[in-house]
């Protein structure tokens, strides 16, 4: 048997050494002999033998990996404008920052003028100086016994969960950055209208409230073209039990995005923030955005999100790696990530939460 696994492995080389000479003009005999003699002295030379002699019975090589969400199918993040080419690389205070230039106020306009000279009037514009988030990993040891002793591609295998890891959260914190802190004008909370939700303690969203929602985005004069809808779980939940015609328009599984509705392009999202409910009586509250990382109570809400995605936008600065060597002793190599990213509105203006009301 490990005569054969050897066998094989020569085989896997020799025909990986040939497709390789062949890309850059090279003999194939010589990619063969080359890429034999790499393996050869490459420090997992030995895990064929290993994998015949002690492992063969109890490693599979299949992965269970932990859930996640399929990033392509974030279509409301990739509607928003990416400002990566703005980002300040480099070392030290000014590396991962984006410079927004902050535009002042529209000059008035004058129908019909009869006095002059016209008066003048600054328009003072402003620098904003924008730090990118940083996303760390915590370093993961794999030991040498591990490269040598499963039927898998450990380090590939830790790579790929840092990477998953590291997006998964930001993308969570972006879409609790473009929802609002509480309700201004520029910035509508609404809550939902329905009936109380089969499992108590809210109210459902129904059609009315998506049609308020637009009404709000409407009176700040927010163009149409460019309103996304990020509908928790709850709320996409709500209208596929109550509403037939949304039920028959779920979903495009091309795109991931949810028919449109009354001009906002529908889309879903797990992980959306959480309102707590507003207060009545002395020292009243409004609905109020939890904190990112915040553990909500039995009485808070997940919300859904709108926003003008024209006016917000995104931003990836550098990533760094952290690949450790084993050392002699403890022979163990150790494996972090470091990352720069942010997606945040320009101004607190055209972003709006439908909040899960209190039953």
């Amino acid at each position: 048997m490990k005569r054969f696994l050897l066998l094989m492995a020569f085989l896997v080389n020799c025909f990986i050494g040939c497709v390789f000479a062949a890309t850059i003009g090279a003999p194939p005999a010589i990619g063969a002999i080359a890429a034999n003699a790499i393996a050869a002295v490459s420090p997992l030379s030995h895990v064929v033998g290993l994998h015949a002699s002690i492992y063969v019975e109890i490693w599979t090589g299949e992965q269970i990996k932990a859930f996640r969400e399929d990033v392509k199918n974030l279509g409301w993040l990739a509607a928003i404008p990416s400002y990566d080419q703005y980002v300040r690389p480099g070392i030290g205070n000014e590396a991962d920052i984006i410079h927004l230039v902050t535009v002042g106020a529209d000059p008035e306009v004058l129908i019909n003028n009869t006095t002059y000279p016209i008066a003048i009037v600054a328009l003072p514009d402003g620098d904003k100086a924008i730090s990118l988030d940083k996303y760390q990993t915590t370093a993961t040891p794999v030991t040498d016994d591990e490269l040598h002793a499963i039927s898998y591609d450990k380090m590939a295998s830790v790579v790929e969960r840092h990477t998953q890891a590291v997006n998964e959260t930001k993308y969570v914190k972006a879409l609790h950055a473009l929802a609002p802190q509480t309700h201004t004008e520029k910035t509508p909370v609404l809550k939902t209208t329905g009936d109380t939700a089969p499992e108590g303690g809210r109210k459902m969203l129904i059609r009315k409230d998506i049609i308020l929602f637009k009404k709000a985005f409407d009176k700040i004069k927010c163009p149409v073209k460019g309103r996304i809808l990020v509908l928790c779980p709850d709320h996409v939940a709500d209208l596929l039990a109550t509403d037939q015609k949304f039920s028959e328009q779920y979903y495009n599984y091309t795109t991931g995005k949810i028919a449109n509705l009354y001009g906002f392009e529908v889309y879903e999202f797990t992980a959306c923030p959480y309102f707590k409910q507003p207060t009545t009586g002395e020292g009243a509250t409004l609905a109020a955005k939890l904190a990112y990382g915040a553990v909500p109570s039995a009485t808070d809400t997940q919300a859904s999100v709108a926003f003008f995605a024209p006016r917000m936008f995104r931003a990836t600065g550098s990533t760094t790696t952290y690949p450790t060597p084993a050392e002699a002793t403890k022979q163990q190599h150790l494996y972090n990530v470091r990352h720069y990213f942010v997606t945040l509105p320009k101004k607190q203006e055209a972003i709006g939460a439908i909040y899960s009301a209190a039953a």
